[in-house]
């Protein structure tokens, strides 16, 4: 017998890419999707078709309304993605091993005084602004990690940024715990 499915509000949202384009044709042929854009409309999860990069724009745009997030591989590597099949979306979607990832939480101090505070679910970089090297302190979870470090910029990651990075330089996919 069939498992019941508790999903009835389901957002997806495609790349530009032709093939996620083709995707999100077949799929809205056989389900019928919700707008999100612009909406207040709060989906019981976005499925999104794309790759790695698209996945990650997609997380931090809609982090702050808290919906679950379903990826399918429409690109290359597709390391935070499921393979794309357009059978038993709703049941494969139920049944899904739940993966959450904490944003970083950067902020930035300039010498002037001026704050700013941004999320990332990927990385942090911080570039220099001038022809002059940047003059960095660095401070995760409230310890100094880098007291003083004189560069170009620096590139903090999280662990799905630290997993992406590792697995392109060759190196072994870490888990994202």
């Amino acid at each position: 017998m069939a498992r019941m499915t508790t999903l009835t509000r389901i957002a997806c949202l495609a790349d530009d890419s032709p093939k996620a384009q083709a995707a999100y044709a077949e799929l809205a042929a056989k389900y019928d999707f919700i707008d999100i854009v612009g909406k207040r409309t709060k989906p019981d999860v976005i499925v999104v078709l794309g790759g790695d990069g698209f996945m990650l724009q997609v997380l931090h745009k809609y982090m702050h309304r808290h919906i679950p997030v379903y990826g399918m591989n429409c690109g290359s590597v597709g390391f935070l993605l499921n393979s794309y099949h357009t059978e038993n979306l709703l049941e494969r979607i139920e049944v899904a091993r739940r993966a959450t990832l904490h944003p970083l939480v950067m902020y930035t101090r300039t010498v002037d005084g001026r704050e700013r505070q941004e999320l990332a679910i990927n990385e942090v970089s911080l570039f220099r602004e001038s022809r002059q090297a940047a003059k960095l302190r660095v401070s995760i979870d409230h310890v100094v990690r880098v007291s003083e470090m004189i560069a170009d910029g620096i590139l903090v990651s999280t662990p799905a940024g630290s997993t992406a990075y590792n697995f392109s330089a060759g190196g072994p996919i870490i888990p994202l715990n």
